[in-house]
């Protein structure tokens, strides 16, 4: 009997990823992947208690397999994050200072605040297309609300916000592991590098100057005694920029794809716009942005009955984790109003994702403003196109058609 493997880069599974997880959970939860050249986990509980596990590192440099390689080599030209350490690839206590640092200009609070504000930008992207009759989500909504949130919080101004989506785009593009294209690496040295270079000019300005920004406050944060340096300053900026819109993108997009395909669950979102809170994170469960994040083994550390040796990578595969039965009844099933959703689209522990509360902010503002003011909202296509990796999972275009 053959034992079912995970390959991401099969067209159908990149379609739809769904049904592979259930086999893999139900056949072959924990099973090594030669073509990652990592442990692939699949259920609930394992992917859990690995993320809360100190045993396993989010430094990837640590690991042994092309990923890391690849990683390595685009730093040392220069690649994505340059050569600091971000929230995303440390461990404590380095990671506790930099979150620390981060988090005091990174608050629920000061998210909440910008709720006024994100509304008069969902309803000016709406209000451009009201008329028509028709638009692509993506294109006149799911991609422009995030980027221009996060621009403004990073101070950047209207004009250079779609060379930000280019960085972000080319950054994302090399998430796609051992198969990514030397010209995409080399497109993804460029842009991080443009972006150094922009981001160090701005902080030259706002030392001088400082204004009512992101950036301005991260100069500013303090915590005993200590600041973030230049380098951690620009890679908290560029892991801001590209976790900051390509994630929320694909939360949008992919929750109204649900919507779509759900018509039940549409209108009851639609009649009863109280349950927005529990649809975004049944969005966020039923078909998650982020599909999976690796954490390397320090030591030999045993799971159900498999040894992953040290230096081993353990994928913990976050959205099949979110379709686990065990934790999830039904899970299949998209249902707005679910209860007890502990799901884990935003990550585990330590490393829960700090952008979460402005990421629930703008897919709870954006949902209700498009099903109030879309009538009849419906898809304007058969076929549906997914672009991303299989690291991150959203859709290239949306087309839909509504009543004026």
């Amino acid at each position: 009997m053959v034992t079912v493997q995970y390959n991401p880069f099969i067209p159908e599974v990149h379609a739809d990823p769904y049904p592979l997880y259930h086999r893999l959970r139900e056949e072959n939860p924990v099973h090594w992947s030669e073509l990652l050249e990592a442990w692939v986990l699949t259920r609930y509980d394992d992917v859990v208690a690995v993320l809360k596990d100190k045993r396993f590192s989010a430094n990837r440099r640590q690991a042994r397999n092309r990923f890391v390689q690849q990683a390595a080599a685009m730093q040392e030209q220069g690649g994505p994050l340059t050569g600091a350490a971000t929230m995303l690839s440390s461990d404590p206590p380095e990671h506790t200072r930099l979150r620390g640092l981060v988090s005091k200009a990174f608050t629920v609070r000061a998210i909440d605040a910008m709720r006024p504000h994100i509304q008069e930008i969902v309803d000016e992207l709406l209000d451009a297309v009201q008329e028509r009759g028709r638009m692509d989500i993506i294109q006149d909504l799911a991609y422009p609300l995030p980027v221009i949130v996060i621009a403004e919080m990073l101070g950047v101004p209207p004009e250079r916000r779609d060379t930000f989506k280019r960085w972000s785009d080319d950054l994302v593009a090399t998430l796609g592991g051992p198969l990514v294209a030397p010209e995409v690496q080399e497109r993804a040295r460029r842009s991080a590098q443009e972006m150094a270079d922009y981001f160090r000019s701005v902080i030259e300005e706002r030392r001088r100057e400082p204004k009512e920004d992101l950036l301005s406050a991260l100069l500013a944060a303090e915590e005993r005694g200590e600041v973030l340096s230049e380098e951690e300053l620009l890679a908290t900026c560029i892991l801001l920029l590209a976790a900051g819109n390509e994630t929320t993108t694909n939360l949008i997009g992919n929750g109204v794809l649900a919507l779509l395909r759900n018509p039940d669950q549409l209108e009851r979102l639609r009649a009863d716009p109280s349950l927005t809170e529990s649809a975004v994170e049944e969005f966020l469960r039923y078909d998650g942005p982020v599909q999976a994040t690796g954490r390397v083994a320090m030591e030999d550390i045993e799971i159900d009955g498999t040894v992953v040796q040290e230096g081993q990578v353990a994928m913990c595969m976050l959205a099949a984790a979110d379709r686990d039965p065990a934790q999830f009844p039904d899970p299949d099933r998209l249902d707005v109003p679910r209860q007890d959703n502990r799901h884990v689209a935003f990550g585990f522990g330590i490393h829960f994702c700090l952008g979460a509360p402005l990421a629930r902010v703008e897919a709870q503002i954006a949902f209700p403003a498009l099903l109030r003011r879309m009538p009849d909202l419906r898809l304007a296509t058969d076929q549906v196109e997914w672009g991303g990796t299989f690291i991150l999972r959203g859709l290239k275009k949306l087309p839909v058609e509504f009543d004026t």
